[in-house]
């Protein structure tokens, strides 16, 4: 696709058909991986001497902005920017900006949050409003353990900030029994305390790795009732239909979620497709299934994103041995 033959698309074109695929799933939602490059090493995501690919493969900034605009234009409407780790793109703040214009009713960035701060404000000019941070512990110690580094502190620092700033936060905690499952009600009275939303989530059949740390699972119905056991009264919350989590609000006023992908699978309703570094569509983050963007003719567009569409499991598949930060969080 070449990016200077695109034509204009405005607020009026855009949405020119809603994407629904042969099982009844509207699709809308577009995760972007900008890279695959990662400052952490968390066990669960790769191998501590992860090799990523070079730069020069990435889709060029327009090239990627452009290519997002299309996809709007046949149906997407909200956009969330993921890595790797995204801010660590050199260009990160200027996708950011090119993409803030774009039609869609929601712009959302997932982030290790190590390089937030410095970001925070030339993202509060565009019109990102939601940005999800990974943080799988509260505990200075425990964080190095699973992470590798020494960033605690700046993570910290980033969320809090964000928040102060008016964004939209909300906490991505990975659970792992006799790992960090210690702190499960202390991340609950953390979201109560600083009015910021936590969900658990589920480890993934996903990566190279999957195997050496399958004893450390934790289901969410285990947490669950730990959380009721200690007290917590956990009232729940109605979400949309294609809602990756089942949320609960606490009499204390925290807010939590729980995104149980291996016990509770919910791949009857996804909305979502995957546009990786390089330019391919894929249909699902269990999938390597896919068909490249790099240099499709805008009019085949709309083939390419049907082609992928019906490749989407309609059930849970087992597993991926390609590493997380290669597919796109």
């Amino acid at each position: 696709m070449n990016a200077t033959t695109l034509p204009e698309l405005s607020a009026d074109t855009a949405q020119a058909s809603r994407l629904v695929d042969a099982h009844g799933r509207w699709i809308h939602k577009l995760r972007v991986q900008i890279t695959d490059a990662c400052n952490f090493r968390c066990f669960y995501c790769m191998p501590e001497n992860a090799r990523f690919m070079p730069s020069k493969l990435h889709l060029p900034v327009d090239h990627l902005v452009e290519t997002v605009r299309q996809l709007i234009h046949h149906g997407i409407d909200e956009i969330r920017v993921t890595g790797g780790e995204p801010t660590l793109r050199r260009e990160f703040p200027e996708i950011m900006e090119k993409l803030s214009p774009l039609p869609m009713a929601k712009l959302g960035l997932t982030t290790n949050g190590f390089l937030l701060d410095r970001y925070l404000p030339r993202l509060k000019d565009t019109r990102l409003q939601h940005i999800n941070i990974s943080l799988d512990s509260l505990d200075r110690e425990n964080f190095h353990r699973i992470t590798k580094t020494d960033t605690f502190d700046q993570v910290m620092r980033g969320i809090l900030r964000a928040r102060d700033m008016g964004f939209t936060v909300k906490i991505n905690t990975l659970m792992f029994r006799g790992r960090n499952d210690h702190e499960i009600s202390d991340f609950v009275r953390f979201s109560a305390r600083e009015g910021i939303e936590v969900r658990f989530l589920e480890y993934m059949r996903i990566g190279t790795n999957y195997d050496a740390n399958a004893e450390t699972f934790l289901p969410a119905g285990e947490v669950i009732e730990r959380l009721k056991s200690e007290g917590f009264v956990l009232h729940r919350e109605v979400m949309p239909k294609d809602s990756t989590s089942f949320n609960f609000r606490t009499e204390e006023g925290a807010r939590i979620g729980f995104i149980a992908s291996e016990t509770v699978p919910f791949c009857g309703n996804c909305s979502r497709l995957r546009l990786t570094s390089t330019g391919m569509l894929r249909s699902c983050l269990f999938s390597t299934q896919g068909q490249s963007l790099r240099d499709v003719p805008v009019e085949q567009i709309r083939s390419v994103i049907e082609n992928v569409m019906a490749m989407k499991p309609t059930g849970r598949k087992k597993e991926i041995r390609q590493d997380m930060h290669a597919i796109g969080g």
